[in-house]
């Protein structure tokens, strides 16, 4: 058969599996998420009131009927599920709009963050990983060690608060937060280039401590792959030794390296929340931040349902991406 026909198949295959574990996992999030917010005192009609200082008991009353907020918990859950159905996310009192053009507001944001700091992290941890194998033992991997024990070790919101009062505050060679320049009307490429500027902090921050996981897994995985048989074998047919750890050595160190960025994905989506408030980045991290403090339990929810699909895709990538690295996955016994 075509092998081009046997990984659409495989691609196929995989992409259903995955879908299927989704949809359960996606309704267990909303059902234990919704359950615990339920616990949570007060709604978003208490903070609206505080807010406001002048809402009377009858006002409030009509918004929890307004707002669905003073039916049970069972009719609410059903009301949410009854959305979903419908692809939408709810509505939300504190932002005064559907829950899904908001989400999707704020989504490329968190998006540019996450993706530079997980291409960063990877490039850089992986090109440490390699010349800590290759040296092993020696000064540049001693050296390579302080600094990823430092990156393991300093929160990333810290190194944030640090590379912020250095390069934006001390020098001034970067802005100190947002996403764009205020009174700029800038547009195509400039307006690409000025978001890059206002990304770089942030991405530095949040890649910090994926930088230091990937060239430790690297290192570790290489130096253990080194001692195989097939990698005498390879140095045994006179194969450049170049070759030897681009070709056979990294690339079976990859294997792992991929799989854990895929489990880390998560870990990656939750660090960006805080370095958004650090660098008021608009991103869902953000905007999940100003919700629990409204108690808009619609957008919490919503950011937790799409924070969930983020995490399967990306498990999806990882999983094409060993399949790519080594083709023996997926294959049919």
């Amino acid at each position: 058969m075509d092998p081009l026909i046997i990984r659409g198949r495989r691609l196929i295959i995989t992409l259903g599996n995955a879908l299927l574990q989704a949809i359960p996992a996606a309704v267990g999030i909303v059902l234990v998420v919704f359950l615990f917010l339920q616990l949570v005192p007060g709604d978003a009609v208490d903070v609206m009131a505080s807010q406001s200082g002048s809402a009377t008991a009858e006002t409030m009353a009509w918004l929890r009927a307004e707002y669905g907020l003073d039916k049970p918990v069972l009719a609410q859950f059903v009301n949410y599920l009854s959305h979903l159905a419908h692809f939408s996310l709810g509505y939300s009192p504190r932002f005064g709009t559907d829950v899904t053009s908001l989400i999707f507001g704020r989504l490329p944001g968190t998006l540019l963050l996450m993706l530079l700091a997980q291409l960063l992290a990877l490039t850089i941890g992986i090109t440490f990983g390699v010349v800590m194998a290759v040296w092993a033992n020696k000064w540049p991997d001693r050296l390579l060690t302080v600094i990823n024990l430092l990156l393991y070790s300093l929160p990333g919101f810290w190194i944030g608060l640090l590379i912020l009062l250095l390069f934006s505050v001390q020098l001034g060679w970067l802005p100190s937060g947002g996403n764009q320049t205020v009174g700029a009307s800038l547009t195509g490429g400039s307006a690409m280039l000025d978001t890059l500027r206002h990304a770089l902090l942030p991405v530095l921050a949040l890649s910090s401590y994926f930088i230091a996981i990937y060239a430790r897994l690297t290192r570790s995985a290489m130096l253990e792959i080194a001692g195989q048989d097939f990698i005498r074998s390879a140095h045994a047919r006179g194969l450049p030794p170049r070759t030897v750890i681009v070709r056979h050595i990294l690339r079976c160190a990859l294997m792992p390296v991929t799989t854990v960025a895929g489990i880390y994905f998560g870990n990656l989506l939750g660090g960006a929340a805080v370095i958004e408030t650090v660098f008021n980045w608009p991103g869902l991290g953000s905007l999940a931040m100003e919700a629990i403090i409204a108690r808009d339990f619609n957008v919490v929810l919503g950011v937790l349902l799409l924070s969930a699909f983020m995490v399967v895709l990306a498990n999806i990538a990882v999983d094409l991406l060993q399949s790519w690295l080594d083709p023996r996955i997926g294959g049919s016994k």
